[in-house]
């Protein structure tokens, strides 16, 4: 059975709610054979990385930044997950098999930052990019709640049987 990892640091109502429309979506009946983790993302371990064949990853957007929880989180995981450095310690593109991967961020004002700094983490390690980043400024409504789910789902028909 696949597994889908989704780690997310969820501190409010609006990203706790984008939260569980993705995993709703990952989880949705029509959908079989994937298994969907659910971690905090200062829960969340390398092993559970080096465990799942798919991720699904969301965040706030802080000052321009992702969470320091999910920064946390690719701290922690980055080298036993595989993550390639350059010889100057810059994260460098990884090589070989590549993990589908999905990304939420809410802000308020802007969430350029926050996506940018996934992103450049996440090309250091053997993933990619397999839907639309799901960007959502402001408040939540019906239209992002079902962008959110179908978010999760896509990520985990991708890994389906």
């Amino acid at each position: 059975m696949a597994r889908l990892l989704v780690v997310h640091h969820s501190p409010t109502p609006t990203t706790q709610a984008l939260a569980e429309a993705v995993v709703a979506g990952a989880r949705d009946d029509a959908i079989s054979g994937v298994e969907v983790v659910v971690r905090p993302a200062l829960e969340a371990s390398a092993e559970d990385v080096l465990t799942a064949d798919g991720y699904l990853l969301g965040t706030s957007a802080n000052f321009g930044y992702m969470s320091g929880a999910l920064k946390h989180f690719f701290d922690t995981i980055f080298l036993q997950a595989g993550g390639a450095l350059s010889d100057d310690g810059s994260a460098r593109e990884a090589s070989g098999g590549r993990k589908p991967y999905g990304l939420w961020v809410h802000g308020r004002y802007d969430t350029t930052g926050a996506v940018r700094s996934v992103q450049s983490i996440v090309q250091a390690l053997a993933w990619k990019q397999a839907a639309p980043v799901l960007e959502i400024l402001g408040d939540l409504d019906d239209t992002h709640r079902e962008a959110a789910y179908e978010l999760g789902g896509t990520l985990s028909a991708l890994l389906c049987d």
